[in-house]
């Protein structure tokens, strides 16, 4: 069963919607999003009682702001407890503390982060929304001038958002440890019997220590070969201890130089944002991770990257550092960002003034050119940007 809803669907989960025939559920805002009248709707009361009838049926939702009707509808049942844990930073770290003992963190109130000298913090250490979405809100502290920038930036102004509160709630933050070591996005789902399958692993770029952005995330034979086994074992001991089964989820990790991960986060029963992880193993690799999922199957790597053994498939996240307000923004220079790409396999557009973001690419690069991942990494955009007269 899948739920639908804002920011974004892409054409890629309707075609597999459509195709396999996968139960929709008619929400108001999911009939408006997808206009489709021959996908397998089903009405929001149906809906329930399958869900209250059969709970360990899979369930998909492509968007935070979709688990509200969860919440709404099913708030007692140990899925929403189970969505509710993983959202809320705070919580998560809690349940899991058993599993880090020397992880430390605190939860705090958004009107106390002002009164909060830097003698009563640890650094390094790192403060983000308990509950949270895209970097919004997400600071590296590694000392008093970076803590006085943080403070300088995280107002009531700064953090107005287009995203519904239980998607971007700035009511409390979480301050906790710096985690070292290269970070990782992971898109997974425990089958029936809460055992992990990994659908993707994309290494997280950063342009310095201190970046916190979501500008590009890329994934290859590789990567993969490297993190598999680690990865499945360590995110099974963590979805033991909410029992987790039948159960999508998109994992944000580091791990140093030893081996040793640590969560940054998990997020529940979607992949990765705005449609973006997900597709690009559908569309460059002819994975559908949401067939997988529905499927209960398990993908054969050497089969996936057959051909494509060298090459590196990457997800750029087109967010507006440049400085200039929506409002100046004429328009954004599509077909000349696709030129500085050998190739751009789709370039997903967005409206600047209705989104945080111009889009994204889907890009495959092959290892001699890493220089235009390195390029847009570092890019301000500026260069695509025409601005108003």
């Amino acid at each position: 069963m899948f739920l639908i809803d804002k920011p974004y669907v892409s054409d890629f989960l309707i075609q597999t919607l459509k195709e396999n025939n996968y139960p929709v559920v008619a929400t108001k805002v999911a009939r408006e999003l997808v206009a489709d009248t021959s996908l397998n709707w089903i009405g929001e009361k149906e809906a329930i009682a399958s869900l209250k009838t059969n709970p360990a049926q899979r369930r998909y939702s492509n968007s935070e702001i979709a688990l509200s009707w969860i919440d709404t509808h099913l708030g007692e049942s140990e899925l929403s407890k189970q969505i509710n844990f993983l959202k809320d930073k705070a919580a998560f770290r809690e349940q899991i503390k058993v599993l880090f003992p020397d992880f430390k963190f605190q939860k705090i109130k958004f009107e106390n982060i002002q009164d909060i000298s830097s003698e009563e913090l640890p650094f390094p250490f790192v403060i983000k929304p308990s509950v949270g979405f895209l970097s919004l809100g997400v600071h590296i502290v590694k000392d008093e001038n970076d803590w006085a920038r943080a403070k300088e930036e995280l107002t009531p102004q700064n953090l107005k958002s287009i995203f519904p509160k239980n998607v971007l709630d700035t009511s409390h933050f979480v301050l906790e440890d710096f985690i070292q070591g290269e970070e990782y996005a992971v898109d997974y789902y425990h089958n029936d019997k809460g055992e992990v399958i990994l659908l993707n692993v994309l290494h997280h770029v950063f342009a310095s220590g201190s970046d916190t952005s979501d500008r590009v995330y890329s994934t290859s034979k590789a990567i993969m070969n490297q993190h598999k086994a680690e990865l499945e074992q360590f995110l099974g001991a963590v979805g033991n201890t909410l029992n987790l089964k039948n159960f999508p989820a998109h994992a944000e990790v580091r791990i140093d130089e030893k081996g040793n991960i640590v969560p940054i986060e998990i997020n529940p029963l979607r992949f990765g944002g705005w449609c973006t992880t997900a597709d690009l193993s559908g569309i460059a690799l002819g994975l559908n991770s949401y067939k997988y999922y529905f499927e209960n199957a398990c993908p054969n790597w050497d089969a996936v990257f057959q051909g494509k053994e060298n090459s590196i498939f990457s997800i750029v996240v087109l967010d507006n550092n440049s400085g200039i307000k929506p409002n100046d923004i004429a328009e954004f220079d599509y077909k000349t960002l696709a030129h500085d790409f050998d190739n751009p396999i789709s370039i997903r557009e967005l409206d600047i003034n209705e989104y945080p973001l111009f889009g994204f690419v889907f890009a495959e690069t092959d290892p001699e050119n890493k220089r235009e991942l390195l390029d847009i990494l570092t890019s301000d955009l500026r260069k695509y940007i025409l601005v108003r007269d």
